[in-house]
């Protein structure tokens, strides 16, 4: 017989908030991996509930400031590095501002239009200091960022797809598609990713993070350029799969247009896990609304060695975008129910 995913009831919303913050003398030590707005959204939450959090960013992206900055300067992508600090940023004036701040594009007929403040201030400081861990704590010092960010290589990636029918007139057809912005914007169906170079080194401060950490979550974001590409820096994928941390799998609330259209929540579950077929997870945790067959994916979640968490963590106008306190609320519950040890849980 098939064993049921547990379902969360949502709490009053002054009520979950004043259980968290009561809470908050015990914090969990806990890594976020992922990339722009789906690893915004699990860091504005778990800021909520922990303040010893570290983000573990991709650094794939080729596109916009970003790519600009670093086809220029041969820097690191600084873009998902920014929208991650702005997540930390406080909920008080001073935080607000600060993600404001960097977040801030420029609009112009020259160079500087759609640079984005805080691509900029990132490169700088890189420049100047000549060391990316450094020069990103700096800069979250100056935010007042509610947790550590870190690139999870210090070498520029550049993302690679197998994708069925990129070429619309040949739908049969297997190709190479070359470039974060391209995978995330393919037509086709995406079969596997996989990193230039194939053996990036990992950041020493990003696998030692994992290996210290209480919790890993994984997701939500863009599968194949935000999620799986950490799985593909072998010194972070043997930190995964060593560490004494529990792990959870944050899915996303519907299917991503291009990359992964039409996919089912259990097949995210198989791609990942054909990707790291050594990587074993504890929690797969999924809104309620976005799983029509809660049997399939227990089976699927169940092969990675996970247990299905089913929560409300939506917006409530119905757009597939993360509520924070919500989301706050479910990863809050998942470590206290499915923790080992420590005063947190």
């Amino acid at each position: 017989m098939t064993s049921q995913p547990r379902r969360v009831s949502p709490q009053p919303r002054r009520a979950r908030l004043t259980r968290l913050s009561r809470r908050r003398s015990a914090q969990p030590k806990v890594v976020a991996l992922g990339g722009g707005m789906g690893l915004s959204a699990s860091l504005a939450a778990l800021r909520r509930i922990t303040g010893d959090l570290t983000a573990v960013v991709t650094v794939a992206d080729d596109g916009g400031s970003s790519g600009r900055l670093r086809d220029e300067l041969g820097v690191l992508p600084p873009g998902d590095l920014r929208k991650a600090l702005a997540a930390l940023c406080g909920d008080d004036d001073w935080g607000q501002t600060w993600a404001r701040v960097i977040q801030h594009r420029f609009q112009s007929q020259g160079e500087l239009h759609e640079h984005a403040v805080g691509n900029l201030l990132i490169v700088a400081l890189w420049e100047q200091l000549g060391d990316h861990v450094q020069a990103l704590d700096l800069v979250g010092k100056l935010l007042g960022a509610h947790g550590r960010v870190l690139p999870m290589s210090a070498v520029p990636l550049e993302l690679q797809a197998l994708v069925k029918g990129h070429d619309p007139e040949r739908a049969d057809e297997v190709g190479t598609v070359r470039g974060q912005a391209n995978v995330a914007l393919t037509r086709g169906e995406v079969q596997s990713v996989h990193l230039v170079p194939h053996d990036p080194p990992a950041v020493p401060e990003a696998v030692a993070a994992v290996l210290d950490a209480d919790w890993v979550v994984l997701g939500p974001g863009s599968w194949f350029s935000s999620v799986i590409p950490h799985l593909l820096v072998p010194e972070l994928l043997e930190a995964l799969t060593e560490t004494k941390a529990r792990k959870v799998l944050s899915l996303n609330l519907a299917p991503q247009p291009g990359e992964t259209e039409g996919f089912s929540p259990q097949r995210h579950l198989e791609v990942l896990g054909r990707h790291a077929p050594k990587l074993a997870l504890d929690v797969v945790l999924a809104d309620e609304a976005a799983v029509p067959d809660s049997d399939s994916l227990t089976d699927a979640a169940k092969r990675l060695g996970a247990a299905v968490e089913l929560a409300p963590v939506a917006e409530a106008v119905g757009s597939p975008k993360h509520d924070p306190e919500l989301l706050a609320a479910a990863y809050d519950r998942i470590f206290r129910m499915h923790g080992r040890i420590g005063p947190w849980r």
